[in-house]
């Protein structure tokens, strides 16, 4: 799976940014399985790589997480 994220929170070099500040940062996210068996969330923004690789089970706790926060948002609409 791979995702364009637009307006994401991220941090600047003058300022920590949280989860509800708005951002014009850009970033590409893959999500896809290993050869190791684990998932790794692939994010890159302009010069920056991040490979972040969870075992199944912290991969799917993960999951839940986003789907409670997909709920929530969609339900402030």
């Amino acid at each position: 799976m791979a995702a364009a994220l637009r307006g994401c929170n991220g941090l600047s070099r003058d300022r920590h940014m949280g989860i509800n500040d708005q951002s014009d940062a850009e970033a590409n996210l893959q999500i896809a399985p290993t050869d190791q068996g684990m998932v790794r969330l692939f994010i890159e923004s302009g010069s920056v790589e991040i490979p972040m690789d969870f075992d199944p089970e912290d991969a799917l706790e993960i999951a839940e997480e986003i789907r409670a926060a997909a709920a929530i948002a969609a339900s402030k609409r």
